[in-house]
Formats: C-alpha cells, sequence, structure tokens
C-alpha cells in the first residue's frame, strides 16, 4: 500500500510517476489540481467519488509544494497530460493494452488517436468519440458510448470533458463497460495529444506557473478559473496549516 497524505479533504497517494506505471492494473485514475480542491469543498457527488477512486494522485506542482510546507512531502506530482503519453509508450509493446479517448472537439480525439498510434507504432488506440455538447444529459448518446467502448474491445478509457463532468460521468456508467480495467479523467489530455493546444514550455511547468501559461493562452476562459476561484484555496490551506479546516462533508 502507498501512503496517503491528505490536504484538505482529499487523500493523495504518496506514489513516483514509475510506480504508478507499475502498479495501475485496474481502477479508476483522478488526478486533483488546485481548481479540483477548491470544488471538492463544494461538490459532495464529486467528493465521494474522488474518495472511492482507487488512485487519487498529485496532478499539481503548487501541491507538491503545499505537502513539503506541511512537511509530509510527496514524491513528485504526476500530470495528467504529462502521464498518459508515458502510459501508452510503457504499454507500447503490450498487444493487451487497449485505449479508448473520450473527449474535446468533434474530430480531435480522432486526430489524437492517429497521432499516437503513430508514435506507438501500432493501434495502441482502438477507438475515439468526441461528445456532442450536455452529452452527459442525453440518454441515448451515453447508451451510444457504452456501446461503441464495448464494441472497441478497449480496457483502458481516457475521459477528457472536463472536471468534474469527467469523473461523474465515469462513476455513473463505468459499470455498463465491464471489459474496462483502467478509466482515466484527464481533463485537457486529448488536445494537448491532437496538438490542438500546447502545453506549457518544461521551465515554465518546472516553476509550477503552468497555470498562468494557460491563463496566457485563454485570458477569457480561464480568468474566473485561476483569479477568482482558485484563490480560495490559499484561504483553505491556511486553515488546515493552522489547525481549524474542517472537512465539510463530514
Amino acid at each position: 500500500m502507498n501512503d496517503i497524505i491528505k490536504i484538505l479533504n482529499v487523500g493523495l497517494q504518496n506514489i513516483s510517476e514509475q510506480e504508478l506505471l507499475q502498479q495501475m492494473k485496474q481502477g479508476v485514475l483522478i488526478t486533483p489540481n488546485v481548481d479540483q480542491m477548491v470544488k471538492l469543498q463544494k461538490d459532495r457527488e464529486f467528493y465521494e467519488i474522488v474518495k472511492k477512486a482507487e488512485w487519487v494522485v498529485c496532478d499539481s506542482k503548487i501541491l507538491l509544494l503545499c505537502s513539503k510546507l506541511f512537511g509530509t512531502p510527496l514524491k513528485e506530482a504526476i500530470p495528467g497530460s504529462g502521464f498518459f503519453p508515458h502510459f501508452y509508450m510503457y504499454h507500447k509493446g503490450d498487444a493487451d493494452c487497449k485505449i479508448f479517448l473520450l473527449g474535446a472537439m468533434e474530430g480531435v480525439a480522432k486526430k489524437a488517436m492517429e497521432n499516437i498510434n503513430q508514435k506507438v507504432g501500432r493501434e495502441i488506440v482502438v477507438g475515439a468519440y468526441s461528445p456532442s455538447y450536455g452529452f452527459e444529459k442525453k440518454q441515448e448518446e451515453n447508451e451510444a458510448i457504452y456501446r461503441m467502448i464495448n464494441d472497441s474491445g478497449a480496457n483502458v478509457v481516457l475521459v477528457g470533458v472536463g472536471c468534474p463532468k469527467q469523473e461523474k460521468w465515469i462513476d455513473a456508467y463505468k459499470t455498463q463497460m465491464p471489459g474496462v480495467d483502467i478509466w482515466m479523467a484527464l481533463g485537457a489530455t486529448i488536445d494537448f495529444e491532437a496538438g490542438n493546444v500546447k502545453r506549457a514550455p518544461k521551465w515554465v511547468q518546472k516553476i509550477a506557473m503552468e497555470w498562468f501559461y494557460r491563463f496566457l493562452m485563454e485570458p477569457r476562459r480561464m480568468f474566473k478559473r485561476y483569479f477568482v476561484d482558485d484563490p480560495k484555496f490559499f484561504w483553505y490551506l491556511l486553515k488546515q496549516g493552522m489547525g481549524f479546516y474542517k472537512n465539510p462533508f463530514e
């Protein structure tokens, strides 16, 4: 068992990326960042989903720094968008690893599938689908999606439709796809793999400023997230540091 480091009301597994690649054979992977930590203070359904997920790992360099401040340092941050290419290259020679991509705008998931398969040198991604806006409320489309995944033979599914929608969709429908061993809720990863959105340069990632790079790329969409919602995290963290933070759901 991996040690658990508690930040606010989330238990993060103290695990390295290499250990995660070696150990993750089944279950749901969720990678909390600062924005998700704020959402987890108000959304009970999301909180319960994260609480029962088999793999909950630190996505954010900021969370990594916070763990060090509390004297319980995490081994490393494992951003989902960086982890996924390492995952499929780790399984490059594993013919039993078959991936399905669900998310992004129309055509983007299929472009990501083409790019990944070209890099790997085989059809490791066996299917891709970009759902319509509000698909999670359309029962007919949801049924078509899980039939598509079942028919593809995929045993790994990456869902990238935004948080907490992606986590809630996985929780609601995973029992309809018994052949899937691993579920990954990984946000904009499909866009990155398609080349539709570029990640911050490595040096920006290393200094924990990738969030600011994303803001510069999409200022109108990201302003509220980074400058209105996310600063609340540091207030919650201060309360934890002073010993009077309380889990809102317990």
